[in-house]
């Protein structure tokens, strides 16, 4: 069978498993791989580690895994949309490690890339070093931070052929990528679906030996948005900008 699977449980079938590492790509809601949170949710797996750069919302992203406590922890910078998270975690029932944006992207990176660990300065003197090595170099104090390798990965991609080369668009491309290449297995969804070729090489972020498995998205698949924040539009006076048009 080629890398093209009929839907999302297809897709994940034979792969989960309690107490595994999922990587969730995306941020906040956009270019979160839904279909393949929802077919997770649907397999009933639990006892979950997940890395995600956040939580999603309470109905939509991850936020639908806290809700049937499939998630026993999170791996994440930023987790403050999500209600049912707090709740769970002030209670006892879920843990947490926060990271810091750049230190989360560059411990999935380096586990992509084969590096066991690093140092780095963010977090220094913090609760965030906390138990953590720490190093001087050139005079200055480091803290170790330890790569990301996850069981498996889910990503969102714009584009992808048949051989799984990826392209990404936009916000979509936070952490999707760096994913892609740290996890035992990837498998990605794609908006659209093109043949071998199709794609110019040089567009390519993901190349496809790093994908196993991928979906295609129904029509009308629904891009969720966090908040919505709208702003009325003054029109603009007469002549606004002739100056600098004249410059």
């Amino acid at each position: 069978m080629g890398k093209v699977y009929p839907d999302a449980k297809a897709a994940l079938a034979g792969l989960l498993r309690d107490g595994m590492m999922v990587m969730s790509g995306g941020f906040g809601l956009c270019g979160i791989p839904s279909v393949l949170i929802e077919a997770i949710r649907e397999s009933g797996v639990k006892g979950l580690t997940v890395v995600s750069n956040n939580a999603g919302i309470d109905d939509a992203g991850l936020g639908l895994l806290l809700q049937t406590r499939q998630i026993s922890k999170m791996i994440s910078s930023y987790v403050g949309e999500n209600a049912t998270f707090a709740r769970q975690y002030l209670a006892g029932e879920l843990e947490i490690e926060f990271n810091p944006q750049g230190t989360l992207a560059e411990r999935i990176r380096a586990g992509g890339a084969g590096i066991p660990a690093f140092f780095t300065k963010t977090g220094v003197g913090t609760e965030v070093a906390k138990g953590k090595p720490t190093q001087e170099f050139d005079g200055e104090t480091y803290v170790m931070e330890r790569g990301l390798f996850a069981d498996l990965a889910i990503v969102h991609a714009y584009m992808g052929d048949a051989e799984g080369n990826l392209v990404y668009r936009k916000t979509a491309r936070n952490f999707n990528p760096m994913m892609a290449t740290a996890a035992k297995v990837t498998v990605a969804q794609v908006e659209h679906l093109v043949r071998p070729g199709e794609i110019d090489p040089d567009h390519i972020v993901t190349p496809g030996i790093f994908v196993k498995r991928m979906v295609v998205l129904p029509p009308g698949y629904e891009k969720r948005i966090e908040q919505r924040t709208l702003r009325k539009r003054e029109a603009a006076a007469a002549g606004a900008g002739s100056a600098n048009s004249a410059a």
